[in-house]
């Protein structure tokens, strides 16, 4: 994709169709903002299982999922199980990763559980705890590998342990060096069957931030921006798309932090934020690199540990920032790489790089990002309109040659176009 010749084009998007000519059913994958489920225990953390899904139901539901062409294993049924309702907690586990954990026993469903949020007990012990005696000689079916030490909770390995599965289904193995495979020795030693990497490739979409930052150290970066159909960077969004069930508040219930520039702010303008019920909101991330400019609070969310300020050393602060205690870090030189490593130490999993409302202040940030390969990711939003904007408008001179994506798709929501990429 050519993001220096955005303002005149749209963007160049190659799929790698030998590696992606698949289909799955809709009601098989993971939908990332699942609604909620007016059967759920109102009790965090815990699914309704209540109490069973009876031999009849799975059946059928299985047969359902034959007439798709996936092949239908027990295991990865149950898996994507776990993964469904894994999401139920999503926005609110970082720096933890989302886990489901699905409790069968004698081909019922006798106990679901996931991990609701950082410091809560993990999905197996909600999915054991609504097994109960239920879950002796079951088979427990977990996206993630259980932990085995002792950090804010106990080992999950050693309740699965004393609850006596027979039989411990692993999604994917945890990348925290802390886990990396000890969950699994610990449970083959006491006598457990272990099956690991059924569903895995799911399982690591599900976390795909977590495991980024388990391996870089560095949040999983997302780059988002609006476009006309005539290829015009917009400073736009579509109608609708903020509300509840639009993907761009999806989105910030979904992302960790959100990057924007201090030009798409003033006194009167207001914070983006999800719409979505019981969203975690994102911290903002405001990013002042013009010279001489002066950075304006915008009405401010409810606690000021939810913003941060990068300024360039010649940036004027509105002299309220300090008085309301904002977090202000002044750089000698403004590199995305350095803002990255102080998210990244900060804990968060997942940033959203938006360009929405102002890129001025980005623009050399997203040069640096798409030469030094820190992004992952691309949210495009092809907005329903022709734009004859002049130049003030467009992204020049960040990159030249074609950069390739991989894992295409694309999604409508209220009356624009999302398509949605992974740089190689």
């Amino acid at each position: 994709m050519n993001l220096g010749t955005l303002d005149s084009s749209p963007p160049f998007l190659q799929l790698n169709s030998k590696k992606h000519r698949f289909f799955t059913p809709t009601s098989l994958q993971p939908h990332p903002h699942p609604k909620s489920n007016p059967n759920t225990k109102t009790h965090i953390g815990f699914c309704n299982s209540r109490k069973r899904v009876s031999n009849k139901s799975t059946v059928i539901m299985r047969n359902q999922i034959s007439l798709f062409g996936v092949k239908c294993e027990d295991d990865a049924f149950y898996m994507r199980r776990c993964v469904e309702i894994a999401n139920k907690a999503i926005g609110c586990t970082t720096p933890n990763p989302m886990v489901g954990c699905v409790i069968v026993k004698d081909g019922s469903i006798v106990g679901q559980g996931f991990h609701p949020k950082a410091g809560q007990p993990h999905a197996e012990v909600f999915a054991l705890r609504d097994a109960g005696d239920l879950a002796e000689n079951a088979t427990a079916y977990v996206s993630l590998e259980p932990c085995n030490h002792y950090g804010r909770t106990p080992p999950c390995t050693e309740a699965l342990i004393r609850a006596k599965v027979r039989r411990v289904v692993v999604g994917m193995v945890d990348p925290n060096p802390i886990v990396a495979s000890k969950g699994v020795e610990r449970l083959k030693k006491s006598g457990i069957d272990v099956t690991v990497g059924v569903e895995e490739e799911l399982c690591k979409k599900l976390n795909e931030a977590y495991i980024h930052r388990m391996l870089t150290g560095k949040p999983f970066l997302t780059l988002r921006y609006s476009l006309s159909v005539n290829g015009r960077i917009s400073d736009l969004l579509g109608e609708g798309v903020k509300e509840s069930g639009g993907y761009y508040s999806q989105l910030l219930q979904e992302y960790d932090g959100i990057i924007y520039s201090s030009a798409s702010i003033t006194g009167k303008s207001s914070f983006p934020t999800s719409q979505e019920p019981l969203a975690k909101q994102p911290l903002q991330i405001i990013v002042a690199n013009s010279p001489n400019s002066t950075v304006q609070l915008p009405r401010l969310a409810d606690e000021a540990s939810q913003v941060i300020i990068f300024a360039d050393k010649n940036t004027v602060l509105d002299p309220e920032i300090a008085q309301r205690g904002i977090e202000t870090v002044v750089l000698d030189q403004m590199h995305l790489n350095t803002i990255l490593d102080y998210c990244g130490k900060r804990g968060l999993c997942s940033v959203l790089l938006d360009l929405h409302g102002g890129r001025g202040d980005l623009k050399e940030l997203l040069k640096e990002g798409l030469e030094n390969g820190l992004l992952q990711k691309v949210v495009v939003e092809v907005l329903p309109f022709w734009d004859e904007s002049n130049d003030r408008l467009t992204l020049e001179n960040l990159k030249q040659k074609v950069l390739q994506l991989d894992r295409l798709h694309s999604d409508i929501s209220g009356e624009t176009l999302v398509v949605y990429g992974y740089f190689r």
